[in-house]
């Protein structure tokens, strides 16, 4: 059964500090062995994994043209007049994103500017084999594609007969992915950090994946960038006394089913309300298809804090920082402008969780594990890189030479002072 406690700073402490990701030393040796193997022996070792831990080796590796077409013509028309328009609602949110350089004389013969540059090849991992993401294709694949990024690559690992998905196809076909792999788990991101003779060398890993997947993101960072080390999910619903017991439950189940380390946490200022969703998440549980998964995250990772006053709940939810936010008020956007730690806020009874998974537009790649306290949402900014420049005259040097040049002496670098003065020494 779920928890219900009183809330404390110490409590909001402790669900911060939850297991989160394993980082043991067995998961770390196998998946160095694997980013190893496939740093030198490339398509061969991506082939033996994907034989070992997928039950297929593909040949070609790279998704076909043909392929794609075969499996998009599997899928449901109305499934992809729903894709067309989920890529139309985050396109127009995350165009929003996009930002211009700039470039200003702050003095006589000075320039000073800023330019931004696409990331020049982007790889993103989507899971597969068993499951379908389509969501998360879009959810990076366009801001990506609006920042400007040249080429954008997917792998994903097959099912038993070498087979990819046909949503993550069509996903991949609307999103304007340049090509699609078959090739999972730590192998993949191996080789997307350095390339093989099949799948191209990237400069930033982005998508969710398992420990393997996260771990081997976590070893390539510096070769590459990534995105984050997403860990298991989580949502906070902020509640007071008249909101929909049936609703929060409903929510908190919708993260809970997701794995056993997802979390479900409420917070309220009603007694009478922790009690009812109490009662509600349990009736809820015994027609769940996933009631297995959902049970135990709602008893090992999830729970219902009762506060004082909607300020102190506003309080907990800020030292939680979830990844999810969803705001069960008769005034949601009342407590917007105190929410200082969440990777993404859901406004009322008719805003749950799951719109921004698929539909809405805002991005669903969020931080986790309360890292929402310092991290952001996947964004175009994510895909894009800043340039300075700086320019001065002769005569714009001259004025600030005797400034640089004993600060570089100040901090013992003589060459430093020396390269401005020599500019100048044949004017003496």
């Amino acid at each position: 059964m779920i928890k219900i406690m009183r809330y404390s700073k110490n409590l909001a402490d402790k669900l911060v500090k939850s297991p989160g990701l394993n980082w043991d030393l067995e998961t770390q040796r196998r998946v160095d062995e694997i980013i190893e193997q496939v740093r030198i022996r490339g398509d061969a070792a991506v082939l033996d994994y994907g034989q070992l831990f997928d039950g297929f080796r593909p040949s070609p590796i790279k998704v076909g043209e043909e392929e794609f077409e075969e499996a998009i013509s599997r899928l449901d028309t109305s499934f992809l007049s729903i894709l067309a328009q989920a890529t139309e609602n985050i396109k127009s949110f995350h165009k929003k994103q996009l930002r211009q350089g700039f470039e200003f004389s702050p003095g006589e013969g000075i320039i000073l500017g800023q330019q931004i540059r696409p990331i020049e090849r982007v790889g993103i991992y989507v899971p597969g084999g068993t499951a379908s993401y389509p969501s998360t294709v879009l959810m990076n694949a366009i801001p990506a594609r609006l920042a400007g990024v040249p080429e954008l690559i997917i792998c994903t690992p097959p099912d038993s007969r070498g087979r990819v998905a046909p949503a993550i196809l069509a996903a991949a076909k609307t999103a304007g992915v340049d090509a699609v792999y078959k090739c999972g788990g730590a192998q993949a991101i191996a080789a997307m950090a350095y390339g093989t003779e099949s799948i191209p060398r990237v400069y930033k890993i982005v998508g969710p994946g398992n420990i393997y997947v996260a771990t081997a993101k976590r070893r390539v960072f510096g070769q590459v960038d990534i995105d984050m080390i997403a860990g298991p999910s989580d949502v906070l619903v902020l509640a007071d006394s008249k909101a929909e017991p049936r609703l929060i439950a409903a929510d908190m189940l919708a993260q809970a089913e997701h794995d056993t380390l997802a979390s479900a946490v409420l917070v309220c200022d009603s007694e009478k309300l922790a009690y009812e969703v109490f009662l509600e998440l349990e009736r809820q549980l015994e027609s769940l298809p996933r009631a297995e998964i959902a049970r135990e995250a709602i008893n090992a990772r999830s729970a219902i804090i009762i506060t004082e006053s909607m300020d102190e709940a506003v309080e907990c939810a800020n030292l939680i920082a979830p990844e999810h936010l969803e705001i069960h008020m008769a005034e949601p956007f009342e407590p917007l402008d105190k929410i200082q730690n969440a990777g993404s806020i859901f406004l009322g009874n008719y805003s749950p969780e799951a719109l921004g998974d698929y539909f809405a537009g805002p991005n669903h790649t969020l931080p986790t594990m309360g890292t929402a306290r310092f991290a952001s949402p996947l964004s175009v900014d994510d895909f894009i890189k800043k340039s300075s420049y700086t320019y001065y005259s002769r005569d714009a040097l001259r004025m600030a030479a005797d400034k640089i040049a004993p600060f570089a002496r100040m901090e013992g670098l003589e060459a430093h002072a020396r390269s401005i003065e020599a500019r100048f020494e044949v004017d003496e």
